[in-house]
C-alpha cells in the first residue's frame, strides 16, 4: 500500500492562492498522479499534486501539463469530471464510506459521500467553506487545444468530512487517493497515485487506496 506522511503546517492561510508558497516555505514534496491503469487509455499528461494540514484544515496543491484544457461545468456538484479534473478521495482507515472532492482546472468543485452507487451531495455549505483557487481563473470555458501548464489549491476544512466529528487531524491515519482525469477531452485519461487493479476506467474503489498518515 502507498503511503504519504501530511506534514502538519503551524500557519494558517487565508486564501488559496497562497497554498503553493506556504507548502514551498514549508518544504512539502510533490507526489506523482503516472498511474495508468488501463491500457485503452495511455496518456499520461504531467500531473503532481502535494499534501499538508493544519490540524483542522486540509491543504491540497496540483500542478498539471497536458496537451489540452476544458471547464465547461457551469456550477458545483456538476460534471466536473468530463473536464480538465483534479480529485482527492478519502475514507476513514477502517470504513469503506468516503469523500470525493473533485475539481476542475476553474475550481468548479463536487463532493459526496457514501459507498459505491449510494452516494449522497455535500450539503451547500460544505462547497462554501472549501477555498479554491486556479491560476486559469474561475470561469467556464471550453476544450483549449494546446499543451498548457495549469495550477489549482484547495483549503478543504476538516468540517468538510460532513459525515465524521473530527476536530483534528494531528496523529489521524486516513485512507485515499488522487487522481487526473478528464472524459470528454479530445484524450481522455485516468490517472491515479495509488495503483487500482480493475478491468475499466473507476476511481470509486476505496479497496485501492492509499495510506495518508497526518503528523501530530
Amino acid at each position: 500500500m502507498k503511503k504519504i506522511t501530511v506534514k502538519k503546517i503551524a500557519r494558517t492561510v487565508s486564501s488559496a492562492e497562497y497554498v503553493s508558497r506556504l507548502m514551498d516555505d514549508a518544504s512539502v514534496e510533490y507526489n506523482k498522479i503516472d498511474i495508468v491503469n488501463w491500457p485503452d487509455y495511455p496518456y499520461c499528461p504531467d500531473v503532481k499534486f502535494r499534501v499538508a494540514h493544519t490540524g483542522d484544515f486540509i491543504l491540497v496543491n496540483y500542478r498539471v501539463t497536458e496537451a489540452s484544457v476544458r471547464a465547461v461545468a457551469p456550477a458545483d456538484q456538476g460534471r466536473v469530471w468530463e473536464d480538465s479534473c483534479c480529485e482527492f478521495f478519502v475514507c476513514a482507515e477502517d470504513e469503506n464510506d468516503y469523500y470525493n472532492f473533485e475539481c476542475n482546472c476553474a475550481g468548479t468543485l463536487l463532493v459526496n459521500f457514501g459507498i459505491k452507487g449510494d452516494r449522497h451531495h455535500a450539503p451547500e455549505s460544505v462547497l462554501t467553506n472549501v477555498k479554491r483557487w486556479s491560476s486559469l481563473g474561475r470561469e467556464p470555458f471550453d476544450e483549449r487545444i494546446g499543451e498548457c501548464s495549469w495550477e489549482l489549491s484547495l483549503i478543504i476544512p476538516v468540517t468538510s468530512l460532513f459525515n465524521h466529528d473530527i476536530k483534528d487531524l494531528s496523529g489521524m491515519t486516513l485512507r485515499g487517493n488522487f487522481y487526473k482525469c478528464g472524459d470528454l477531452l479530445t484524450t481522455p485519461h485516468f490517472l491515479s497515485w495509488s495503483p487500482i487493479d480493475l478491468p475499466q476506467p473507476c476511481f470509486h474503489c476505496p479497496e485501492f487506496f492509499g495510506k495518508l498518515v497526518f503528523e501530530k
